[in-house]
């Protein structure tokens, strides 16, 4: 498997996913610029990266100028012909603007920008990245102003319906409802497509895949699209 990681400018943990797949996790990893096309070099069995950030600034909206990148639609058909993007953070803002995954993200409830250490569980057991991990609280690092998922009803119940919610913001204990740092509705911090082959999610696994930084709760996350 084979990873590519898109650079937009404003990008900002570009580099910390390429060292946690590359160094971490051992895995073969492509920088993409934006303004290419060419994924030529990818399969459907490989996974293209949206890294956090603030992709041409944020201006717009987060993430709303990023989809009309040249990249982008190269991104978009890909996984419609069922190849795996996982979006973080930003990248999780971007494909919901590209529509390849449903909701938005709102401004925090608390409207300030938030970085901490956070705690997110799996919700099921029914996609690549969520599959082999047991029912825990995984603590994992967030760092947005604009993470709190939003979607109208038919939405949020289509995607509890399906077991397309792959994460929700927890206690350390793994209680949900406890903790929750921008308000997320239903406590979302990632999901999935209806296909599941794209992932977004809030919270940053490249930030705790390292034994150097005392976390590697991440590992498990990133290591699921690898192994499933």
């Amino acid at each position: 498997m084979k990873f590519g990681i898109v650079v937009f400018p404003g990008s900002n943990c570009d580099r910390d996913m390429e060292y946690a797949l590359r160094h971490d996790l051992g895995q073969e990893v492509v920088m993409l610029w934006h303004k290419d096309r060419d994924l030529s070099a990818f399969t459907q069995e490989d996974c293209i990266v949206l890294p956090g950030g603030f992709s041409y600034g944020d201006y717009l909206r987060c993430g709303a100028l990023a989809r009309f990148s040249p990249m982008m639609e190269s991104v978009i058909t890909h996984a419609n012909q069922g190849g795996k993007v996982l979006g973080v953070c930003n990248g999780f803002q971007i494909l919901c603007e590209s529509h390849l995954l449903p909701g938005a993200l709102l401004l925090n409830d608390h409207q300030k920008f938030v970085c901490k250490n956070t705690y997110i569980i799996n919700d099921n057991q029914a996609s690549a990245i969520n599959k082999d991990i047991s029912a825990k609280a995984l603590k994992i690092p967030v760092a947005h102003g604009e993470g709190r998922y939003f979607a109208d009803e038919k939405t949020l119940h289509a995607l509890e319906e399906n077991q397309q919610v792959i994460f929700r913001y927890c206690n350390a204990k793994g209680e949900i409802g406890q903790e929750n740092p921008n308000g997320a509705t239903h406590h979302i911090a990632g999901i999935c497509n209806y296909t599941r082959n794209v992932f977004g999610m809030m919270p940053h696994p490249e930030r705790a895949t390292s034994e150097m930084l005392g976390n590697t709760d991440g590992r498990m996350i990133l290591e699921g699209l690898i192994r499933n």
